[in-house]
């Protein structure tokens, strides 16, 4: 019983937090779109969810995680594809799959944001520098599973190779879907273009990357 007790309490303290959180992540977001990103304070936004200002930096140590609250989702996306991509599947093979598929669902961490937002974005310098900050980290995830996935030494440079090529792809692709975005064409007609887009740029990839990184058939990776 007192086992039970206790589970029910940390899930109600995790589903507090996790309200709180999105509790000031969406009035940040009201605010940001109604003023601008520059215009708005850390206090204001306390104020906006009511709780202190101590409780906003606890959840958001940094203003422009406000704005950008996919962080880790963002930086692992492309790590986590090919972690768990098929036996027999290549790196290449699953991150075209995946990106294919997020561009059908219109997955808003590769770019499909609405306007408002993406004006938002690209109306401030700190924001568009902490995004290029994301796209950084996230190339550095996808080495960092590369060079596990296929066992390589730490002074082998082709993971970081190989995701400095897949990690551009993602991020030409994410510049382009905010682009269409800011100047007002709709989801429908971005997810057709993008997708044009990517099948020319995955087939771009093939002749160097096709056989790298396959997961063997027997689901074996190097330890």
């Amino acid at each position: 019983m007192v086992g039970g007790v206790t589970a029910q309490s940390t899930g109600l303290r995790a589903l507090k937090k996790r309200q709180t959180r999105e509790n000031i992540s969406g009035q940040a977001t009201r605010l940001f779109l109604e003023r601008g990103f520059d215009n708005v304070t850390i206090a204001e936004v306390a104020a906006a969810a009511q709780v202190s200002k101590m409780t906003v930096t606890n959840y958001f140590p940094r203003k422009e995680d406000l704005a950008l609250d996919m962080h880790d989702e963002f930086v692992q996306q492309l790590a986590t594809v090919v972690r768990e991509r098929e036996p027999g599947e290549s790196a290449l093979a699953a991150l075209r799959r995946a990106y294919l598929a997020a561009v059908a669902a219109h997955d808003p961490v590769i770019g499909f944001s609405g306007s408002a937002f993406a004006r938002m974005i690209a109306a401030s310098p700190a924001l568009v520098t902490r995004l290029r900050e994301f796209h950084d980290d996230r190339e550095k995830a996808l080495a960092a599973a590369l060079a596990e996935e296929t066992g390589s030494r730490e002074d082998d440079i082709l993971p970081r190779v190989a995701a400095a090529q897949l990690a551009g792809i993602h991020r030409l692709l994410f510049e382009e879907t905010m682009r269409r975005t800011i100047a007002g064409q709709g989801d429908d007609d971005i997810a057709r273009a993008v997708t044009g887009y990517a099948r020319v740029a995955f087939d771009a990839l093939a002749p160097a990357l096709a056989d790298y990184a396959v997961r063997p058939a027997g689901g074996w990776v190097p330890g």
